[in-house]
């Protein structure tokens, strides 16, 4: 499964790398949301987010859909500012039908086309379609997706005084330690990116990108089997000390490609018994279980969400998710009417730490 990106004839300073305080906070945030994905990072996190006040903590859990599972296009800036409040500027710029599009693509699950048709800002059934699906998300998406959709204007002011009253409580201060270090790997990017080229700058990115033997196109081992164009537009890259190990990139249609990027390194493995090596190493032996398995690790899923976004009959994915369950590398637990699979990522982990990143790019 990869992403292509269309770099053909990008003009010198179309490709850039910037550090984004908006990026940073939003991916803390997601530490904070989901810290078994960040095993190295969840104690620090938590001790810069401890304390907080209960009704900052509240708005948090009220918008980390945004974040949990897939962070929306605008929390991922194509022209990164030098401050959160220039970028947070930036996105009340957008209209509510552009915010309201990528929020729902966080609150819904699924790619971006899955939500075409018409606006759920202004057609009742759109609107009932997209509630069905946050519903299936879980309660809190489909309060969130509600909310949004009542009045986008609220809820777009919510959110942006919560993140602004995390960085008075303790993101200004993160902010000040890592900037340098994220300066420090913007220098290594751009000195390689002027002196040897796009290659050897993409490949100090991430082992999972790299190009096309004509350069012209940026392949990224990622979920989707998809081909955007960074043409006219240029592609962005952003450093983060929070991301590990996830690699997320933007490329929804009319937004400029963003690929956020860890500067940190992957934890060594922790050995586990050979006998269940063996028996998960025969689980993931199948492609299907394995696309399964990265679709779980953006969040839990109802068999029957799976199966749409595969295009898979529901028995087909019962089968492979049985499979995966004996192996110990899934969870399921009931939410209302509906059992939602999650992956269990100590057991991911327990395999390797290439496993691991893989599974969460």
């Amino acid at each position: 499964m990869t992403l292509s990106i269309d770099i053909r004839g990008l003009p010198a300073g179309a490709l850039r790398f910037a550090a984004s305080p908006l990026a940073e906070l939003t991916a803390m945030l997601h530490v904070l949301a989901e810290p078994d994905h960040h095993p190295r990072l969840a104690a620090r996190a938590a001790e810069a987010g401890a304390g907080l006040r209960p009704e900052l903590a509240e708005r948090l859990r009220e918008a980390d859909v945004l974040w949990r599972s897939s962070q929306a296009d605008f929390l991922l800036p194509a022209r990164p500012r030098p401050t959160l409040g220039e970028e947070l500027d930036d996105v009340d710029r957008l209209d509510d039908e552009t915010y309201v599009t990528a929020a729902l693509v966080s609150t819904c699950g699924g790619r971006p086309d899955r939500l075409a048709g018409p606006s759920p800002l202004a057609d009742s059934g759109a609107r009932e379609r997209v509630l069905r699906l946050a519903q299936a998300r879980g309660e809190r998406q489909e309060a969130f997706t509600a909310r949004l959709l009542v009045d986008p204007g609220r809820v777009r002011a919510r959110v942006r005084r919560t993140l602004e009253q995390c960085a008075e409580a303790f993101f200004d201060a993160v902010w000040a330690n890592v900037a340098g270090r994220l300066a420090a790997d913007l220098r290594v990017k751009d000195d390689l990116l002027r002196r040897q080229g796009v290659g050897p700058a993409l490949a100090s990115v991430s082992g999972a990108l790299s190009l096309t033997p004509d350069g012209g196109r940026l392949v990224v081992d990622k979920l989707q089997d998809r081909a955007v164009s960074a043409r006219g537009a240029g592609l962005t890259f952003i450093p983060s000390v929070f991301a590990h190990p996830h690699l997320v990139v933007v490329h929804s249609p009319g937004w400029r490609p963003v690929v956020q990027y860890p500067v940190t390194g992957p934890e060594p493995a922790a050995p586990v018994p050979l006998e269940t090596v063996a028996l998960r190493l025969a689980a993931l032996s199948h492609p299907v279980r394995l696309r399964l398995l990265r679709t779980l690790a953006r969040g839990a899923h109802t068999t029957g969400e799976l199966a749409h976004i595969w295009e898979l009959s529901l028995p087909e994915v019962s089968r492979h998710l049985a499979v995966l369950r004996r192996a110990g590398l899934l969870s399921a637990g009931r939410h209302g009417r509906h059992v939602r699979h999650a992956l269990d990522l100590p057991a991911v982990s327990a395999l390797g730490s290439d496993l691991l990143a893989a599974v969460l790019r």
